[in-house]
Order: structure tokens, then sequence, then C-alpha cells
């Protein structure tokens, strides 16, 4: 019997939670983008008001790890004022047993890879419904375009043998657009057999920013999942 979305919600809760016990006071923390790892951003916070940890900085992935952040009370810098960044902590669509990700629903991929690059370690939080066998299983490889190459973007994308669709707003007319001020197409692939050479073939096509395939980015993964009625955490 499936978990009931509040247990659901709980062992996600449970995994932002455990995600924030990761930050020692002084580090320069990637925060990530998404449900789970708004928890995480929400932990942090209780940590900083009860005195647990001191000093450190957040370098946000998104506007909505801005605003969550600073509603957390989360002293924020950015990517010109560091050089390196102590701990990422971001969610993920999906996760290969290789813990090669596909990041994007979100559509802000691409600062989220960015800030993953220059982490010494990039802890991913999901839930047990994000483990994958296979990439693009149930996901689509999200890709930020240029609004110009929209078309151009497409069709090469097809000739790589995907079915690529642009990423339509909901409650808003019109496509949606990435902080960047960019337009997100979704690709779906039958078989992503080579996760690395896709990545770089995507991003070789112009137009492109960046794609949301992550592999060898990953560190430490933290799975929420639900025993007997109970939300737990596993760390892989």
């Amino acid at each position: 019997m499936a978990a009931s979305p509040e247990l659901i919600k709980q062992a996600k809760q449970a995994v932002g939670q455990q995600a924030a016990q990761l930050v020692a006071s002084g580090m320069v923390v990637g925060l990530g983008t998404g449900s789970t790892a708004a928890f995480m951003i929400e932990a942090l916070g209780e940590r900083l008001r009860r005195g647990e940890i001191q000093g450190i900085r957040g370098v946000p992935t998104s506007f909505q790890a801005t605003v969550l952040a600073r509603q957390a009370g989360i002293p924020l810098t950015s990517l010109d004022e560091v050089e390196e960044i102590d701990l990422a902590i971001d969610g993920a669509d999906e996760v290969d047993p290789h813990k090669n990700l596909i990041k994007g629903g979100g559509a802000a991929h691409t600062r989220e890879k960015i800030v993953a690059s220059l982490a010494r370690e990039l802890v991913v939080v999901v839930d047990e419904s994000k483990l994958v066998e296979r990439l693009g299983s149930t996901f689509p490889v999200p890709v930020e375009v240029l609004p110009i190459a929209v078309m151009p973007v497409m069709r090469a994308l097809t000739k790589l043998g995907g079915q690529p669709e642009l990423r339509m707003a909901v409650k808003k007319d019109g496509p949606v657009i990435t902080d960047q001020g960019n337009m997100v197409v979704d690709v779906k692939f039958a078989d992503i057999p080579d996760p690395a050479a896709l990545e770089a073939r995507i991003n070789n096509i112009p137009g492109v920013v960046e794609n949301g395939l992550f592999v060898g980015l990953a560190g430490r993964v933290l799975v929420g999942h639900v025993v007997d009625g109970h939300p737990q955490v596993r760390v892989w």
C-alpha cells in the first residue's frame, strides 16, 4: 500500500532536517531548490536561531531559495564573493544507481549545476520515488535555451533521438521563463545509456545554456521513505 501524501511530506521533512545537521559553523552552503530542499532551508534557519551554528553563508540556486533563506534568517552571499562552496544541498527529479541525476523540474538547473560544481560535496535530498534504474525513466531532461534559439535547438534535440517539448507555465499564459530569462525545453529520451555523453552533446548545441543531466557531481544521497507508517531516512 502506497504511503499517504502526508507521510511522504513527513519523509521529505525528515530528510531536510537531517541534511541541515551536516552544516557546521563558518560553512558556505549551496541552498537548493524544490520541496525537500525547502525543508532543509527551514531547518537550517532553526539551527541558526537556536545558536547551534553560526557564521554560515548561503548561496541560493534560485529566486525561490533566496526568498526561503531570507525568511529563515540565513545570511546570503553570491558566487562573486566566494571561491568555493563547502557543502551544497539540493534535490533531484531522478537518481540512478551511479548517483547520476536529472534535475530541473523547478527550472533552476543551470544555477544548481554551477553551485554543485563549485562545492566540495553535493548532498542530494530526495524521497524514494526519485530513485530509478535508468535516467529518463520517469522524467524528461530539462534544457535551458536562449529564446532566439528555441526552434533550432528543438530540431537538434530531435536529431539526437529526443522528443522535445517547450515547457509551458501553469496559471500563466506562455512558456516558463527561468531566473536567467531563458526558456526550458523538456526532452524525453527512450533510453539514456551514456548520461555523460548525452550531457556533453546537448550542451554543444548552439543556443543551449545548460541541461539537467548531472553526472559525477553527487556525493551522499539522503533518501526519505516510509516504513510501517513511519518516515525514515537512509544515507546512500
